[in-house]
């Protein structure tokens, strides 16, 4: 699009409000924005006295195209504005980090004996939801701990109450075994009701409540019961004891800082319930650099309370942020009842305020340190494998290759990337073996690695068309020879270096030598390779155990009158599981492609 031809698409603009989608000459989406008056803010980006940032005058000078899309009002393009950032991510925007979905706890409470675990998807399907959280590490810490209070069924077995025994985890104390009838579903449910209370951090009703029923069951001789509860009280009245008092008014309310240098922004979220700080959590930002501080927070709060699952009444800043009131609106109308942004001037709710952003600033600078510490180890791995393995250079991108089969079924392959020390997960790539019957390790890793090499001849442009400097295989002697082979195909053999690393004394093979090499114990190559080693066997067998779950459920439909091959590979796309579809509805059911009610109502009756 030339200049004259974006300044005419200028004038076409609608003075309503809106979403903006800015491209560059590529089609690649750049920048997103909402306006109350769409003609009027993406005019002002082309005005050269409107006294832009740096960072807005460099994004300005790429813009190619400008799409747009009507809303009825300024909550609704705020809306669609969070999904679209979300969606395109697109470079100029301030952006959460790895926004790839984070990890939420899942309690399916539509189910009769609820069911606990963690996922990183929201859906409308009757279940109570608790996050985000900002690792998948914090989350599995919380359901270690929620175990021990509330001693919750973690298996997959359908729950009738009329199994012979139950588990060792019942003997252990650490489940209730509704399976065999221990308790009953009510009872069950009053303790998943605790549990999600006590995610919610309403210790108080918790105790009270437990309180209440060992008292009940004292009083009815139900001594065994009774222990029980107040073994629970205890075990919370000890978590409690580290929650601080922030407030003797009590209430719910988010307290945010944020902090920023060398272009790294770090949010800090303080949550506070029932007057208590229950927990925090930080999260980093990408876009950050030279944008309005008013920006950056505005930008984070649309985008983190956008997917949380609790909004609070009152969230307190460390300073005024645009669009307050749209913000506001459309917060209340998450959340049901009115929501206030406020900005603290002093007493509790500014300390809280400046206690949250030193926070930040303390996380900012330990990430720094961290990955400098992660920086130095990296080089000196990659220098030590130069040295040892006798390599022209150090290796900096680094391919791992590894196989993974049971009696040669649902065979899959795969390769991970690491690039100066670090795994790039975006470079990483599954095969699913196609060529080789029965078990023949050695044949599937030459599949891989011929489909690799053939799609960088192929390829006229990207990550397919950069060879290693070093290739790492799992394995010893035969599969690095094998390996070898398929190198020496493709002209490659006297290119790329190539080792086979063992795991059962950790040698490593190299090609013309007859003795492996043993690394020195605690040398940075040494892990280097092991991890490389360790991360191609997680992520082959992580996608050979879907595919066998799939290939199990495929062989269960088979069984299904009236399921024939398409009705299947419809069912398995949807669903992942047996189970998945015991609990989907016979409408859910029938909304599939190929499906019809009639047959919905025979899959579930099959399977029921």
């Amino acid at each position: 699009m030339s200049e004259k031809q974006l300044k005419d698409l200028l004038q076409t603009l609608p003075a309503k409000p809106g979403v903006y989608l800015m491209k560059d000459k590529r089609g690649e989406v750049i920048y997103v924005g909402k306006a109350v008056n769409l003609r009027s803010r993406v005019r002002s980006y082309f005005h050269t006295s409107a006294g832009h940032s740096p960072k807005l005058r460099r994004m300005a000078a790429k813009v190619a195209d400008v799409d747009f899309i009507v809303t009825d009002s300024e909550v609704e393009a705020l809306i669609l504005e969070c999904n679209l950032i979300k969606e395109y991510r697109p470079r100029y925007n301030v952006r959460l980090k790895d926004d790839k979905r984070y990890p939420y706890i899942k309690v399916t409470w539509q189910d009769d004996f609820p069911r606990i675990y963690v996922t990183r998807r929201l859906e409308q399907d009757g279940a109570r939801y608790f996050g985000p959280y900002a690792s998948a590490g914090a989350v599995h810490q919380t359901l270690d701990l929620l175990r021990k209070i509330f001693p919750y069924a973690t298996c997959g077995r359908k729950i009738t109450g009329r199994d012979e025994r139950a588990c060792l985890y019942y003997h252990l104390g650490r489940c209730l075994a509704p399976c065999i009838g221990a308790v009953s579903r009510e009872e069950y449910r009053g303790m998943i009701e605790q549990l999600c209370l006590f995610l919610e951090g309403r210790t108080e009703r918790v105790l009270a409540d437990l309180k209440a029923k060992m008292k009940a069951a004292a009083e009815n001789l139900e001594f065994e019961r009774a222990a029980l509860l107040r073994d629970q009280m205890r075990a919370v009245e000890k978590v409690t004891e580290g929650q601080k008092v922030v407030s003797l008014a009590g209430g719910d309310r988010d307290v945010i800082g944020w902090a920023r240098e060398n272009g790294e922004a770090c949010v800090q979220v303080f949550f506070i319930r029932e007057g208590k700080l229950i927990g925090r959590d930080y999260f980093i930002l990408e876009g950050a650099d030279e944008e309005d501080s008013k920006e950056v927070l505005s930008s984070f709060i649309k985008q983190f309370y956008n997917k949380a699952t609790f909004i609070p009444p009152e969230i307190l800043l460390p300073q005024e942020i645009e669009g307050t009131s749209t913000i506001q609106r459309w917060l209340g109308g998450k959340r049901g009842t009115e929501v206030t942004l406020k900005v603290p001037r002093e007493g509790t709710g500014r300390e809280l305020v400046e206690m949250a952003a030193e926070n930040a600033a303390e996380t900012l600078a330990a990430l720094r340190s961290q990955r400098s510490m992660e920086e130095s180890r990296n080089v000196q791995a990659l220098a030590e494998l130069q040295e040892y393995l006798k390599l022209e250079r150090a290796p900096t991108r680094i391919e791992g290759y590894d196989i993974s089969d049971i009696q040669g079924k649902s065979a899959t392959g795969s390769m991970v990337v690491f690039v100066k020390g670090a795994p790039r997960k975006s470079e990483y790539r599954r095969f699913k073996i196609r060529t080789v019957e029965g078990i023949d390790d050695y044949a599937m890793l030459q599949e891989v690695l011929r489909r690799r090499l053939k799609r960088a001849e192929r390829e006229k442009s990207g990550t397919w068309t950069l060879l290693p400097d070093l290739i790492v295989v799992d394995g010893g002697k035969g599969q690095l020879n094998a390996a070898l082979e398929v190198l020496a195909e493709f002209g490659l053999d006297k290119q790329i270096p190539i080792v086979g690393l063992a795991k059962r004394r950790e040698e490593v093979f190299i090609p013309e030598s007859s003795r492996p090499l043993i690394l020195p114990p605690g040398s940075q190559g040494r892990f280097l390779l092991q991890r490389i080693r360790d991360e191609a066997h997680r992520f082959a067998i992580g996608y050979h155990r879907k595919l066998r779950r799939k290939e199990n459920l495929a062989s269960i439909l088979e069984e299904v009158p009236g399921i024939g091959p398409a009705r299947r590979k419809a069912l398995l796309k949807r669903f992942s599981s047996i189970e998945a579809i015991r609990k989907a509805t016979v409408e859910e059911l029938a909304a599939i492609p190929n499906m019809n009610a009639p047959l919905a109502e025979r899959l579930k009756e099959y399977l029921s």
